[in-house]
């Protein structure tokens, strides 16, 4: 019952729910900004004085830039383990797989060592635009090289598999800063440290509070099927095409890509949280089910009835468009909402806010878009009703 947390000790890190309340006393809900700023006065994390440095909380509206076209971003840092033994023991055990790997040349460190020097490439190259282009999406064709890996630090696999330890990447991380203030905004590390000491470690906890129920739950009552294609990027909707085909090569993907594009679509589409889950626990090299489990059962899906997130992360086309690239070659139109090659997230979107009406019309975070779904003419939500009633009876062929 005395909450200290201990970032060594995963075992015992708000492993009850009367742990977790005491952060929370006068909340039903669990607001991962009050943890993450407990967590940096506690650990004396970008603070001064007893206030955050700069400050302000939080950058946000700072770090939602859309990447320019071809803009140089450094080549990631990639590793060639040979790890074929591995390989021969799935095969001699009839494992199935599915992806893209080499046995002979495993991109992803495998040891303390190289886990430290991908430490130390995104200190140098990523953290500079970390926060700025976090939740930018762009393609090979818009950037000039590595536009899978962006800016992002792609140190997931090495954190929860332990060969780094969260507040070891943190300081490493405020150091630079600290060393490079001229070329390092405040936002780009405060936007790095909020992903780790805030929504890693919030998850975490959420995670041994709510288990075992928590991987049955499923308050919208979400039971289709997986499209057939997340399993090989089959799809003319470019934004999955390119994050399900990357996603399979590198068995990575970021954040973005993760929560608005594979789980948004997911969610418009009424799919089972169930198999989501197993999707993205079997395609994504970090994802343990303690940290991969409460990303798509509460902030993905919503499947949680709103213990994480205060609402449905669900966004149309408009959204693609704002901060990546991805619709530029699309052979769906993302201005169209109905008819001939409509982008679907437009009318699924609309057609997910009037299937749940009654569960969110009183949510004050979508407030605004039911009263737009209000101003429209019948004529005009038959239309997308009928338009996105088509594209999931024909899901597969999207």
């Amino acid at each position: 019952r005395n909450i200290k947390l201990n970032w060594y000790d995963t075992e015992h890190f708000l492993t009850t729910r009367d742990s977790l309340k005491e952060y929370f006393p006068d909340s039903k809900n669990y607001l991962m900004e009050t943890f993450y700023r407990k967590v940096r006065q506690q650990y004396d994390i970008l603070m001064e004085n007893g206030r955050p440095v700069g400050g302000r909380w939080n950058y946000d509206k700072e770090n939602q830039k859309k990447i320019p076209a071809n803009q140089s971003v450094e080549p990631p840092l990639v590793f060639s383990n040979d790890v074929s033994d591995i390989d021969t023991l799935l095969q001699k055990c009839h494992i199935q797989t599915m992806g893209k790997a080499s046995p002979n040349q495993l991109i992803w460190p495998v040891n303390r060592q190289q886990s430290k020097q991908l430490l130390e490439h995104f200190c140098q190259f990523g953290l500079p635009n970390f926060g700025r282009y976090q939740d930018t999406m762009a393609t090979a064709d818009t950037l000039k090289e590595a536009h899978w890996s962006l800016y992002h630090s792609r140190l997931s696999f090495s954190l929860n598999t332990k060969m780094l330890h969260p507040l070891e990447v943190v300081k490493a991380a405020v150091n630079t800063w600290s060393e490079n203030q001229e070329s390092i905004s405040i936002a780009q590390i405060e936007g790095f440290c909020r992903q780790i000491i805030g929504w890693r470690e919030f998850v975490r906890g959420i995670y041994w509070a709510h288990m075992p129920d928590y991987k049955n739950l499923n308050a919208l009552d979400h039971n289709r099927p997986l499209p057939h294609f997340y399993w090989t990027g089959d799809t003319k909707m470019n934004c999955l095409h390119h994050s399900i085909e990357q996603s399979l090569e590198y068995a990575y993907a970021h954040h973005i890509q993760r929560l608005m594009i594979t789980g948004n679509f997911a969610l418009l589409a009424g799919v089972s949280p169930d198999a989501l889950d197993d999707w993205y626990l079997g395609i994504y090299i970090d994802a343990i089910e303690w940290v991969e489990m409460p990303n798509t059962r509460g902030m993905s899906q919503y499947a949680d009835n709103g213990l994480i997130a205060t609402k449905p992360y669900i966004a149309s086309a408009n959204y693609m468009q704002k901060m990546g690239h991805y619709c530029k070659e699309c052979y769906y139109d993302p201005k169209k909402k109905s008819g001939d090659k409509a982008c679907p997230f437009n009318s699924l979107y609309w057609h997910f806010i009037e299937r749940h009406k009654e569960q969110f019309k009183d949510n004050h975070r979508m407030r605004m878009m039911y009263q737009v779904w209000g101003k429209k003419t019948n004529e005009e939500q038959q239309a997308l009703l009928k338009q996105a009633e088509i594209y999931l009876d024909n899901i597969n062929e999207l």
